[in-house]
């Protein structure tokens, strides 16, 4: 069983998984900055100065400046606005994943459409046409 695993895991496809995950989490991290330190700020300021980051609402009835004050006093709050700014990342995650694919799954298509060389003569047929070609050549 031990060997079956080393073999699993010293295989090309596990490691390539790896290198995938270990790079997508650091997308996953740059779109994140994106969102919330690039993007959403613009959005925010054209909505009137809004700071997505800091919307909630607070369940026990408390007024609180921010999200921080909120959660520092202890309240159970609803931050839909991190929620607003997760399900922008994700977007935007999966819209580059779904490009990835689309270019993947053009070249597979590409290969696919390009015209295999068509297959060697058999040595039958390199045999036939050696005696039809000495047959034409004496007669």
């Amino acid at each position: 069983m031990l060997k079956e695993f080393k073999e699993f895991a010293v295989k090309g496809n596990v490691l390539d998984m790896a290198v995938g995950i270990i790079i997508g989490a650091a997308f996953g991290s740059i779109v994140t900055s994106f969102v919330n330190d690039v993007m959403m700020p613009p959005l925010g300021l054209l909505l009137g100065g809004v700071d997505f980051s800091n919307l909630f609402i607070a369940l026990g009835g408390g007024t609180y400046d921010s999200l921080a004050a909120a959660q520092e006093a202890g309240a159970a709050t609803v931050n839909y606005g991190v929620f607003i700014n997760s399900v922008i990342s994700f977007l935007i995650v999966a819209f580059a994943v779904f490009m990835v694919v689309k270019s993947v799954n053009s070249m597979k298509r590409k290969e696919e459409e390009a015209p295999a060389e068509p297959p060697a003569p058999s040595k039958e047929e390199v045999l036939l046409g050696e005696i039809r070609d000495l047959l034409a050549k004496n007669g």
